[in-house]
């Protein structure tokens, strides 16, 4: 069975964890409703509920690579999965837990445009 998943920090392409999504099959870009908001931590970002349209990639994966993505993410702990509608289907979305820690908003919605 094929999983989609939409990344939008660390997994796209060109970013330090893309590597993870080797046996991925891209599906092409996608762009979020308005109702999330993108964070800076530093090292990666964090998405929570907010008001701003979130840039990303949608990719089938199979499920060694679901669950090495939740490891990745912490999930349960620091991330929850959650489905979203994309062109492609529904696809998961990793959420931040811990919204009261975030301060820097990335308000493009775009990791790999945040200067």
């Amino acid at each position: 069975m094929q999983n989609l998943v939409f990344v939008y920090g660390t997994l796209r392409q060109g970013q330090t964890h893309h590597h993870l999504l080797t046996n991925a099959d891209f599906l092409g870009f996608h762009a979020t409703l308005p109702i999330y908001n993108l964070y800076d931590l530093g090292a990666y970002p964090a998405v929570v509920e907010g008001h701003h349209t979130i840039t990303g990639e949608v990719y089938g994966i199979d499920d060694d690579t679901l669950a090495t993505l939740d490891q990745l993410e912490d999930v349960p702990v620091t991330y929850r999965r959650e489905l979203i509608e994309t062109p492609f289907g529904q696809a998961w979305m990793y959420l931040y837990q811990e919204a009261s820690q975030l301060e820097v908003l990335i308000s493009s919605g775009d990791w790999c445009q945040k200067v």
